[in-house]
């Protein structure tokens, strides 16, 4: 029994570390681009703020200027061209970790035009 039960937490142990390390190598390199009259790149903390600040600038008026102020106040300016790693992905953008610069580290949601695989750059 004893055996058994020292079987069962060495093959959970070494499934934990196994996880911990696909976990780091599922990231995807991509960069960050700039569109239109953009000079940096919006990165907001989470996919919900990122919704809600988009459709207060679509609204136009008295609500689209409070989308910009919102914007200001929720999402760091990321400049063109930076390299980040893709955590997760949906329709409507990505969850990025930036893995060079100054802001290496940081996480937040950017939108899906704003963001190009690395692999589709052409030198």
């Amino acid at each position: 029994m004893t055996i058994f039960v020292l079987t069962l937490i060495a093959s959970s142990a070494v499934g934990l570390v196994g996880c911990r390390e696909l976990k780091d190598t599922s990231l995807v390199p991509h960069k960050l681009i700039v569109t239109g009259n953009q000079h940096s790149v919006p990165l907001y903390p989470d996919e919900h703020t990122y919704l809600q600040v988009s459709r207060q600038k679509q609204e136009g008026g008295i609500e689209g200027m409070v989308g910009q102020v919102n914007k200001t106040f929720n999402a760091r300016e990321i400049d063109d061209q930076t390299a980040v790693n893709v955590i997760s992905s949906d329709d409507n953008g990505a969850l990025v970790k930036i893995s060079d610069g100054p802001m290496k580290g940081q996480t937040g949601f950017v939108a899906k035009q704003n963001l190009i695989p690395t692999s589709r750059l052409v030198p």
